[in-house]
C-alpha cells in the first residue's frame, strides 16, 4: 500500500534542518509551503511573509527572475536534480548549494513545484579514498584555469572515470566537473569585484570565451557577470 504524505506534514520536519531549504509552490509559482530556513535566509521572521508570494517578490530581482524561469521549466515537466548553485539572499549573504526541483503531478497534470536546496557540507575526510581524492583536488585548485579532462584526473587517483565520479560524490558531494565549476565561479566572483573586463575575468578562470563564461555564470549564480558586478558594487 502506498502512503501519501501531505506537504503540511513535511514542513515541520524540514524546519529542523538549518542547512536545507524546503518549499512547495502552486501552479502560479506562489509559495504554499516554506520551511523556517528559507524564511530566515530571506531576512524575514514569519512564514506568512513568504506564503502566497513568488520568488521574484522575495529574492533580489535578478535572482528572482532566474528562479521563476526554473519554476516555469519544472511546471512544463522538467526535473532539476543535483544542480550546483550560488544563492544570494536579500541581506546579500551567499553560499553554495545543490538544488532539486520536480513537478507536483495530479492525474498527469503539473499543479505545482516541490523542491529542496541543500548547503554544501564539509568533505568526508574519513572516506578510504579521501587522501587520493585530495591530491586530485589540490591539482584542480592549482590548475582550474587550464583545460582539464576527467580521465586525466582519474589516472592521477588510479581510478576509473566511473569510480572517480562516484567517490567524488561521496566525499565532496559533487562530481569532478561540478568541483571545477565551483572553483572557476568562486574565482570569477572574486575577480568581478575588481576592474578587469568580463572577458578577461572569464579567460583568467579557464573559460574559452566570454559567451561560455556568461552562460555558465548565469546558470550557476542566477545572473550575468555584469549584473553580479553591479550588485556587489551597489552593496560594497
Amino acid at each position: 500500500m502506498s502512503t501519501t504524505i501531505p506537504a503540511d506534514e513535511l514542513t515541520p520536519l524540514f524546519d529542523g534542518l538549518p542547512d536545507v531549504v524546503f518549499f512547495v509552490k502552486d501552479a502560479a509559482r506562489r509559495y504554499t509551503h516554506a520551511n523556517l530556513t528559507l524564511v530566515r535566509r530571506l531576512g524575514l521572521k514569519q512564514r506568512e511573509e513568504v506564503l502566497g508570494k513568488r520568488a521574484e517578490e522575495l529574492f533580489p530581482a535578478l535572482m528572482g527572475g532566474s528562479y521563476a524561469s526554473q519554476d516555469r521549466r519544472v511546471l512544463g515537466g522538467e526535473v532539476i536534480e543535483n544542480q550546483l548553485e550560488v544563492h544570494i539572499f536579500d541581506n546579500r549573504a551567499q553560499g553554495w548549494c545543490l538544488t532539486f526541483k520536480r513537478p507536483l503531478m495530479v492525474r498527469g497534470e503539473a499543479v505545482g513545484v516541490i523542491g529542496v536546496s541543500r548547503d554544501l557540507g564539509l568533505p568526508d575526510a574519513r572516506h578510504p579514498t579521501y587522501e587520493r581524492l585530495r591530491l586530485v583536488l589540490d591539482h584542480m585548485q592549482k590548475h582550474y584555469c587550464e583545460a582539464m579532462r576527467v580521465a586525466t584526473l582519474a589516472d592521477m587517483a588510479n581510478l576509473s572515470v566511473a569510480q572517480l565520479e562516484r567517490h567524488f560524490r561521496r566525499v565532496f558531494q559533487l562530481t569532478p566537473q561540478q568541483v571545477l565549476t565551483k572553483l572557476r565561479i568562486d574565482h570569477a566572483m572574486h575577480l568581478l569585484r575588481g576592474d578587469d573586463s568580463v572577458a578577461a575575468v572569464g579567460m583568467a578562470c579557464g573559460f574559452v570565451d566570454q559567451s561560455a563564461f556568461s552562460r555558465q555564470f548565469k546558470a550557476t549564480v542566477g545572473m550575468t557577470p555584469r549584473d553580479y558586478r553591479c550588485l556587489k558594487r551597489t552593496t560594497s
